[in-house]
């Protein structure tokens, strides 16, 4: 039994630190066996989980001595807040840490969609020469609209103002005489769909913000618009974006982020065949140098609420 379960990956010397003075038990593959990691909880003060353990009820039941919880990254959609709380279980995000991991993820995938140049690979390896067809778009002199203006969309802000693009926000809970405004326009979400040739998302997932990308609001953007959801799954209505995608009322649309991941077949062939979207699993937030600092500052943030705790 163990002082400390890990449950996904995390940097092995942001483990190592946490093995200098707690029992430490380490396995990446514990999520796909939920069964053996309630087994291991018993004694455990503390657990560190990434977007796919689910820290709930009967975690915590199995966890009579849990102490604190790490997330291995922001989102707590994984983890029941309320429950922590209630038995006295703190839980520590990594606040900030992989912040330049998803914003050059955006970027990146809005330089894609717009340009449209990037995938022909196996066309033109095979001698075509499509040329006309992967005519883009410049990203310079667009329009980024940022739903939701916190620490990851004021990292995207600066990139796309470097670029030479127009930024706006819509976020309700950023008072309007903060002072992240100088260099960005507060609007509406109404009025940032209309006019944002690329509309990214920077939200939790609320029951006010499930679904807040729906078919309506697709009807509301920019015709050619490309939609970027690297922030939470089920933010947007799958099924709406990919009759939107179909129906050329957006041009494409990149999702890191879904309502059910892995994507079930169903899900996954909703999606096959299109050309102007953009898939990856969860991992906007993850690189070499975000899994250093992600890890290291959960291993610290934890180590040193046991050391408080014990003293």
């Amino acid at each position: 039994m163990h002082d400390i379960v890990i449950s996904e990956f995390m940097e092995e010397a942001a483990v190592d630190t946490l093995r200098q003075d707690f029992s430490v038990l380490f396995d990446p593959t514990l999520v796909d066996r939920p069964e053996e990691l309630l087994a291991s909880l018993g004694v455990a003060k503390a657990i560190l989980v990434r977007n796919r353990t689910q820290v709930r009820d009967d975690l915590l039941a199995a966890a009579p001595a849990l102490q604190c919880v790490g997330r291995l990254g922001v989102g707590l959609d994984n983890i029941d807040v309320d429950a922590c709380k209630a038995r006295g279980v703190a839980v520590f995000p990594a606040t900030g840490a992989n912040d330049l991991s998803v914003a050059e993820y955006v970027i990146t995938t809005a330089l894609m969609l717009l340009r449209g140049a990037y995938l022909s690979t196996v066309s033109v390896a095979a001698g075509e020469w499509p040329r006309q067809a992967l005519i883009g778009r410049e990203i310079s002199g667009k329009t980024m609209g940022l739903v939701g203006f916190g620490s990851i969309a004021r990292e995207v802000a600066r990139r796309a103002a470097a670029l030479g693009m127009s930024v706006v926000a819509s976020d309700p809970f950023v008072a309007a005489d903060d002072p992240a405004w100088k260099h960005v326009g507060r609007v509406s979400l109404d009025e940032l769909l209309s006019i944002s040739d690329v509309v990214s998302l920077h939200i939790p997932l609320t029951t006010q913000t499930r679904h807040i990308i729906e078919t309506e609001a697709f009807a509301r953007m920019k015709k050619g618009a490309v939609l970027i959801n690297a922030a939470r799954g089920g933010t947007v209505d799958e099924f709406a974006l990919q009759a939107a995608l179909k129906a050329g009322k957006i041009s494409g649309a990149a999702l890191d982020v879904f309502e059910e991941e892995p994507l079930t077949e169903e899900r996954g062939a909703m999606f096959a065949g299109l050309s102007n979207v953009i898939l990856t699993p969860h991992i906007a937030g993850v690189t070499d140098e975000s899994n250093v600092r992600v890890s290291r500052l959960t291993a610290d943030t934890v180590a040193k609420h046991l050391k408080e705790s014990a003293s």
